[in-house]
This record gives C-alpha cells, sequence and structure tokens, in this order.
C-alpha cells in the first residue's frame, strides 16, 4: 500500500453503488426510507457541513444519537469527509458521558434531542468542543459552544468528493471497557471495515444485494454497526434501523413491516423472544439468524429454532476486532459452542505460558486478523496489555474440541474454583436453561462464612420451580461440585443496551456471604 493508493469506507459503502449505476435501490428503512443516491447525497451534506464547522482531517466526531438515518449519515459522513466517526452509548448518564467526550478530544457532538440535557451536562466536562448539533429541540448549553441543528448542518451543501484517505486512515473509534475495565478508544483504520465484510459478511453470511438486515444491537456497539451499515451496504443490500429500545413487540412489528432475511439479535433477547407471546411465523421472511456477545447455550438455540424455524449462527467478535472472527456457519451449526475460525483469520487457544493449549485444555483466547484495532486511544498500559504485535488476547477462557470447534468458558475473570476445581459459569447455565421453567440465569461465584467461593445462580423462572428442584436438576447433568449451593429467584437480570448479562452486577448484587 502506497500513499498514492486511495479507500475511503463512505465511498466503498455507498458511493461505488451510485457510480456503478445501483443508486436508486434502496439503502436504509429507518423513520426516512432512502435510496443509495439519496443517502450519498446527505453524506456528502453531512461532510460539507462539518468542514464548514472548521474540521480538519483526524479531527473526532461524537454521536449519541438514536438508530436511524441521521445517525447512519453522521457516521457516513464523517468517514466522507476523513473525520473520525465515535458512536457512543445512548445509556451513558452526564458525567460518564463527559469523561469519554472529554477524552476523545471531540471537537463536535451530534445528538438525538431525548439526550440533550445527557449531552448538556457532559459539555460542562469537556472544554475541546466547539459545536453540538442537534436533531431535535435543542437545549442550554455551557458558555463557548455553538449549537446547530441537524438541517442546519446539512443544509450547507455538499462536498465535491469524498476525502482520499488510505487504508490505514482513522475511521473510526469505539469505547470498551472490555478486558481491563475502565472506557478507552479502539482505534479502527478504513481498511478494517472492508476487511469484515469481506470475511464474516461474505464467507459466513453469504450476504448478496437481496438481502436486509435488522439488528437488535445498536449502531454504537461493533456487533451492531457491522450488522446494519457494513455487511448490507458493502453489497448495496437495505438496512433497516429502529430507533426505538427493542421489545419482542417492537421486532415484531419492524419484521412483519419490513421483511428482513437477516436477523442479528444475543442470547438474552433471543430468551425474550422465546418467552413472548409472538406467532410462531414472525420470522418467516429471515434466511438466517446470529448471536454474539455472549455464548448462545444450546438449549435456548433448540427452543428459538423449534418454534420460529429459523436457524442461529452463534460467534464471537470483540470491540478490538470490529466484528465477529470466530463463528457457527449455515449447514455446520454446533449448539453450544462457537463455532470455528471466520477464514480470514487465525485464532488460537493459548496457555498461561504462551503455548498452544492441547485439544479439550483451557486457555486463553488469541485471535488475529486485518481488522484487529491499532490500539488504545492514549491507553499505553492497555495497549500492550492486550495487543500483541499482530495479536489480540480477547480475555476469554476457551478450549478446542477434537473436531476444531471451539468452546467458550466465559471471560478469565469469570471463571471460579469450588472445591479448589475451575469451574465455567456458562456451562452451569446452559444446564439450568436447560430445564422448562427457567428463562435467564446467572451463575456467579460468591464466598460463603468461611470467605470460600460457591456457585450460586440467580434465575428467572415460568412457571414456578422449587430451588432444590433445580440444584438437583444441575447435579443430574453436572459433576455434583458445579452444580450451584444456592439459587436466587429475580424477576429480571442486568444487562447492556443490547441484553447482554452484567455478570459483575449479578456478583455486586449476592455480595453478602452466604
Amino acid at each position: 500500500m502506497t500513499m498514492s493508493d486511495h479507500f475511503n469506507a463512505a465511498q466503498f459503502l455507498v458511493g461505488r453503488h451510485v457510480e456503478e449505476g445501483r443508486g436508486e435501490r434502496v439503502a436504509v428503512r429507518g423513520t426516512q426510507t432512502l435510496t443509495y443516491a439519496e443517502l450519498d447525497d446527505l453524506n456528502a451534506r453531512v461532510s460539507a457541513g462539518l468542514r464548514g464547522l472548521g474540521l480538519r482531517r483526524d479531527d473526532r466526531v461524537m454521536l449519541v444519537m438514536v438508530d436511524d438515518v441521521p445517525m447512519l449519515s453522521g457516521i457516513l459522513g464523517a468517514f466522507r469527509g476523513g473525520y473520525v466517526a465515535v458512536p457512543v452509548s445512548t445509556m451513558l448518564n452526564g458525567s460518564e458521558l463527559g469523561k469519554i467526550l472529554a477524552d476523545s478530544g471531540a471537537r463536535v457532538l451530534l445528538v438525538s434531542g431525548e439526550f440533550a440535557e445527557t449531552a448538556a451536562q457532559a459539555l460542562s466536562m469537556a472544554p475541546a468542543v466547539e459545536h453540538v448539533v442537534f436533531d431535535g429541540t435543542p437545549c442550554p448549553v455551557p458558555e463557548g459552544v455553538a449549537v446547530h441543528t441537524w438541517e442546519e448542518l446539512v443544509g450547507q451543501g455538499q462536498d465535491d468528493a469524498p476525502v482520499q484517505t488510505t487504508d490505514d486512515s482513522w475511521a473510526l473509534w469505539l469505547y470498551t471497557s472490555g478486558t481491563t475495565g475502565t472506557p478507552k478508544a479502539a482505534m479502527h483504520r478504513h481498511a478494517n471495515i472492508r476487511h469484515v465484510t469481506e470475511t464474516y459478511g461474505a464467507e459466513v453470511l453469504g450476504i448478496t444485494s437481496e438481502d436486509s438486515t435488522f439488528s437488535i444491537a445498536k449502531l454504537f456497539f461493533a456487533y451492531g454497526i457491522g450488522n446494519s451499515v457494513f455487511f448490507p451496504l458493502s453489497v448495496g443490500a437495505t438496512t433497516i434501523l429502529e430507533p426505538r429500545r427493542p421489545t419482542p413487540d417492537v421486532v415484531a412489528e419492524r419484521v412483519n413491516a419490513d421483511r428482513p432475511t437477516l436477523f442479528f439479535g444475543v442470547p438474552t433477547f433471543y430468551a425474550a423472544l422465546v418467552a413472548s407471546g409472538l406467532a410462531d411465523d414472525t420470522f418467516a421472511s429471515v434466511r438466517l439468524a446470529t448471536s454474539a456477545g455472549e455464548p448462545l447455550p444450546a438449549p435456548l438455540q433448540e427452543r428459538f429454532t423449534s418454534r420460529f424455524g429459523v436457524d442461529i449462527i452463534d460467534g464471537i467478535g470483540s470491540t478490538e476486532a470490529l466484528h465477529i472472527f470466530l463463528s457457527n456457519r449455515p449447514g455446520e451449526i454446533r449448539p453450544g459452542t462457537t463455532g470455528r475460525p471466520v477464514p480470514g483469520y487465525n485464532v488460537e487457544v493459548r496457555l498461561a505460558g504462551g503455548g498452544l493449549a492441547p485439544a479439550n485444555e483451557p486457555g486463553t483466547l488469541h485471535v488475529r486478523g486485518e481488522s484487529i484495532a491499532l490500539g488504545y486511544w492514549r491507553r499505553t498500559d492497555a495497549s500492550r496489555l492486550v495487543f500483541e504485535g499482530e495479536w489480540l488476547s480477547t480475555g476469554d477462557t476457551y478450549f478446542v474440541d477434537d473436531e476444531g470447534f471451539f468452546h467458550c468458558l466465559g471471560r478469565n475473570s469469570d471463571m471460579m474454583k469450588a472445591g479448589g476445581i475451575w469451574v465455567s459459569p456458562t456451562e452451569v447455565e446452559s444446564r439450568l436453561l436447560a430445564h422448562p421453567s427457567v428463562r435467564q440465569a446467572a451463575v456467579v461465584g460468591i464466598p460463603d462464612a468461611d470467605g470460600l467461593d460457591k456457585p450460586v445462580a440467580v434465575v428467572v423462572v415460568d412457571p414456578a420451580v422449587s430451588e432444590g428442584e433445580l440444584i438437583t436438576w444441575c447435579r443430574q447433568g453436572l459433576a455434583h461440585f458445579k452444580a450451584p449451593r444456592k439459587v436466587v429467584f429475580a424477576d429480571d437480570l442486568p444487562k447492556t443496551a443490547t441484553g447482554k448479562l452484567q455478570r459483575f452486577r449479578v456478583r455486586d448484587q449476592l455480595s453478602n456471604p452466604m
């Protein structure tokens, strides 16, 4: 690659289709429906608007927005203009957002109206921000920050052409707590976006221009932005964006209206769908579903497929890898595993000393591929811990079976010892979820009266079942030492915005000795 070789992700995802005669195809269905030509025009207006605010190459543009056309074009417009898109969680409070905003050094903040007050609080902590753009009703902001509306931003005309970025130019920063706790930005190149479309998108999903995608995970997640932006737009397909919080009823409404062919979920949302009153033919248009974020228990996978008639391929990715690098595949699904390496990635399970783990022996998962982030922004120690040359240490405990399928045992920090023997919480959770009454399950290690960690389960059930019955159920299907010593019943489990289990919060809620 030389500096004369240019690659711009916005041109690859949108402009290319217009140039090649596919501009009239539908690109996005949100609260508006836009063709590729219309989306390309809007991206050019966003790019010009950002330039009109005085932005320079590599300046950061942070987005706190719902999944809709402004969010999509805000990201793509930043790519097009040679700026860095930084979409962040809409679940953050003002203080949390302020810390990330200050850390990023962003000069512009794009905000959906419903998050205006949160943004105003955050701006008081981030003196580098010069402009805030509201898609909705503006609110008072600290002195010195210029306020603009979305209409004003996109009303300044178009830029002439995408900026001539290269493979290695910054494109996207995604904040993650990852393996080392505090939020930090994984820095991704323009080329990383192309790589995930050529690997997971093409080789696993087999996505084509005839597909349409619908993702539970939002655009501020690596999983979500791949599902809803990179994969569909790379092939001239249609993305379906939903600004509302995902619920089974909301999903059914959009699926019935827009008929997606690819559906992207997470295990806890699949559990909610199975427990819902939705019609069994709700997902009749879907040819394939995917799951990521945490291991998909085999019993839950089987319940969903049996009821709705759609296969789920479970996989694992990370913010640092941009998307999924280990996955089951259509026609080769092994429930309870995360499949095999996605073509284009090397994946290894390593022992503590660095050597390869033998078959069926646990170790730490490592991955190598062209979509790995450049590192963390201003986090030298964390970067050195996680990025090992070409390799990424994911912090997940895995083993590979004799047939080459990878099995997740949980995060390294989730593993617990019972009677001096390591226990995987995901294995115990999978057994609990196989019980017909258990809808959700979380297993954590909690110290007993002697200060020794013991497995404790928190479950959501329907219909009712006794603690003793569930403990006996586990002992019948697992070695006795793996069975929970106690079962706590709850109405719900704490989750992230995309429904991923927050195991640390479960642990905090059970922190008193048994």
